[in-house]
């Protein structure tokens, strides 16, 4: 199992590799951003939908007004992909470019948005036979793909016309906002002219738009993605990345982002047709089925720790990490217990989240069970999260007894092993510290029998120490803030990770010591992608472990504004999270440098 391990863990530079690849970073950062979108019009669903099961059903105008506020916002999800992925792609492309050569990231995202809507629209007809208005149809989920081409192609036209710097070029004395209008107007016209002659060319070609034309291409993959191999392929390979130290989701999520969004969309038209909702390879169901208690479906495990754990040290790591756990940031438990590269858990770790997600494609393939319709923050403890996805049908509180039930057996062989070998390792501890207590004890015994304490050493190690006293007195007090010789008032400190939740535990730990010093320090938590703009408002950035990986292209940011960044490792992250003194040692010592 180590020698597996070892294998595994020498390709880990190749997976932060992909991990750090710009297009699949703006694509899972740009797919972040639209997430509030999702979630919103998913409040809607659930007060429209849910009720229906007891028999309810709103009055029509109050249902339509319910829908309205649906199809305004995950009706046109796509075209906000469009525009956000093409933002932060932009960013990524800035970094290869000189500070005051850099691409105007708003032009960017309109670009995207005019030519992901010349991709996916298609004039319509009315009923005069006249042209008018736009097909809204893959102005939703389905058109997600074709957001993603929109945005890389307008990123990469923009980057070849500034980096040679292709342009509209006015005179000094024209202000910098009117300067920047006409530099965009190059880039900006050649982007969009290529998504109309491609548009033309391909509908011309094929009788339908692009959009329909990449789902075409794809809806072999996602169906094959949406079987048994599939889904234990891509959920095995997100633990298997994890345990290895790289995050797991970062490097596959990506290239299943639409499917999982779309496929929640086809859930609910299906259910509100009054057919079957079969989609298994949905957004909820990864949220609250496959990471129940984070990746690798921790959270059964992190109450063994927690409350039936013989060792000292498990029980402790389980009790600080249980609240965080039941909102699925697991780092505290993967860093701290180590799960991470510990061998022993390796087969549960990777075979949990497998043996749920097949779980769930039985009981809505063999059962009946309607898949994931709604989808909620992906902070929504793993109960509940399940229950209320799956609209509270029957079924779904057998599936949620039989997956913690069935984690629970995968676990527990695994954590009584590693308990034992924990409870035998505190216990040889605790034989060396008794002796080492016994041997001063006599020692001390020793010295009082021969009564060898020297009089005058004694009298002048009291001269000396109340010299000293006195030297202190004379001294000035240190400046209240002052740590390590930094003084640590006004700065301001910035905590990335993926996803943002990992981040707070640090940010909320570094602000609560200090407050409790009396120090004026601010801190902010945010996931990583969503820093650029920030990172003039503060002196210090921090990388959670699962984000060092990123440090690389943090550093070149940095730079850009003259801050610090440094990354954290697992262990030293956690440690520094729960010990407010330490946390405030390491600021300083990262701001001294």
């Amino acid at each position: 199992m180590e020698q597996l391990i070892a294998t595994i863990e020498k390709g880990q530079p190749f997976f932060n590799a992909i991990a750090r690849n710009k297009y699949l970073k703006a694509i899972r950062d740009g797919f972040i951003s639209v997430i509030p979108i999702i979630i919103f019009s998913s409040i809607f669903c659930l007060v429209s939908a849910v009720p229906n099961i007891w028999g309810f059903y709103w009055p029509e105008d109050i249902d339509g007004m319910l829908w309205k506020a649906y199809n305004y916002s995950m009706g046109i999800l796509a075209v906000a992909c469009a525009a956000t992925t093409a933002k932060h792609f932009c960013d990524a492309q800035n970094r290869d470019l000189p500070k005051n050569n850099q691409i105007n990231f708003i032009s960017c995202m309109c670009a995207a948005i005019v030519g992901f809507l010349l991709l996916s629209s298609d004039m319509i007809s009315d009923a005069t036979g006249e042209l008018s208005g736009l097909n809204v149809a893959y102005l939703g989920s389905k058109g997600l793909l074709t957001a993603f081409i929109s945005a890389f192609v307008v990123g990469i036209v923009y980057k070849f016309f500034i980096s040679r710097n292709i342009t509209i070029k006015m005179p000094e004395q024209v202000p910098p906002n009117i300067s920047q209008t006409f530099k965009d107007i190059i880039p900006f016209s050649v982007s969009c002219a290529i998504f109309w002659i491609v548009s033309i060319a391909f509908t011309s070609t094929f009788g339908y738009c692009f959009a329909q034309g990449v789902i075409t291409v794809f809806q072999p993959l996602f169906t094959a993605a949406d079987g048994y191999i599939g889904l234990a392929v891509i959920y095995g390979a997100m633990s298997l990345f994890w345990f290895v130290g790289v995050h797991g989701p970062s490097i596959v999520e990506p290239a299943i982002a639409a499917a999982l969004v779309s496929n929640m969309t086809d859930n609910m038209a299906a259910y509100q047709a009054g057919q079957h909702a079969s989609a298994v390879l949905t957004q909820g169901a990864q949220y609250f089925v496959v990471c129940m208690g984070g990746t690798g479906a921790t959270l059964v495990l992190v109450f063994m720790f927690a409350f039936m754990a013989k060792s000292k040290e498990m029980r402790a790591v389980g009790k600080a990490a249980v609240v965080p756990v039941c909102f699925a940031v697991n780092e505290p438990l993967l860093f701290a217990a180590p799960i991470v590269l510990n061998p022993v858990f390796f087969v549960p770790f990777v075979l949990a989240p497998i043996a749920n997600i097949w779980i769930l494609k039985l009981f809505i393939d063999l059962l009946g069970m309607n898949g994931f319709m709604y989808t909620l923050p992906w902070t929504t403890p793993g109960p509940i999260g399940t229950i209320l996805g799956l609209g509270f049908q029957p079924l779904a509180f057998v599936f949620l007894a039989l997956i913690l039930l069935v984690d629970f057996a995968l676990y527990y062989p695994f954590f009584r092993v590693y308990d034992t070998q924990k409870c035998a390792e505190e216990a040889e501890v605790s034989e060396e510290e008794l002796a080492a207590k016994n041997a001063e004890k006599a020692a001390k015994l020793t010295d009082a029998f021969q009564g060898r304490a020297d009089a005058k050493s004694v009298a002048d190690g009291a001269a000396a120490s109340l010299n000293s006293a006195a030297a202190a007195a004379k001294a000035p007090a240190a400046s209240a803030g002052v740590v390590n010789g930094v003084d640590l008032n006004g700065k301001r400190v910035l905590v990335l990770c993926q996803g943002g939740g990992t981040s707070g535990l640090l940010a909320n730990g570094l602000a609560k010591a200090a407050r409790e010093a009396d120090i004026d320090l601010t801190t902010a938590a945010e996931a990583y992608g969503n820093h650029v703009d920030m990172l003039p408002d503060f002196d210090l950035v921090v990388l959670a472990p699962q984000a060092a990986s990123y440090l690389t292209d943090l550093e070149k940011d940095c730079a850009r504004v003259g801050n610090k960044c440094v990354a954290c490792r697992g262990k030293q992250y956690i440690e520094l999270s729960q010990n407010g003194e330490k946390s405030l040692a390491f600021v300083s010592e990262q701001l001294s440098k």
